[in-house]
């Protein structure tokens, strides 16, 4: 079984057991995080498509940590002008790992 989740503007294809990382979210380590918008759900014979959102469906996940990630080095540069521009970026994240997909969970609030 698996589903398709948005998260932070992205979409993510996940099933339970799943650990992933996402866009920072504002919950605490330890606790449970319910994503209401799921787009798709799958067992592999059935699948239940949204337009554009499954209206009672909820993914369940338990926060693992809070981390950053690697740093990306950006490099601009002014070919013959005698410029050049470092800089650097470590995008924050959250790990999670899902526990729960349910298809009728509650009502998802708007």
């Amino acid at each position: 079984m698996y589903a398709v989740i948005r998260s932070g503007g992205k979409q993510y294809r996940v099933s339970p057991g799943q650990t992933l990382r996402v866009e920072k979210l504002p919950i605490e380590a330890g606790e449970v995080v319910k994503f209401n918008e799921v787009l798709l759900i799958s067992d592999g014979e059935q699948s239940q498509l949204g337009s554009p959102l499954l209206n009672h469906a909820v993914v369940t996940a338990q926060v693992l940590i809070h981390g950053r990630g690697k740093k990306i080095k950006i490099i601009k540069l002014k070919r013959r002008k005698h410029h050049l521009k470092h800089q650097g970026h470590r995008q924050h994240f959250t790990a999670i790992r899902i526990t729960e997909i349910n298809a009728q969970g509650s009502k998802r609030e708007e």
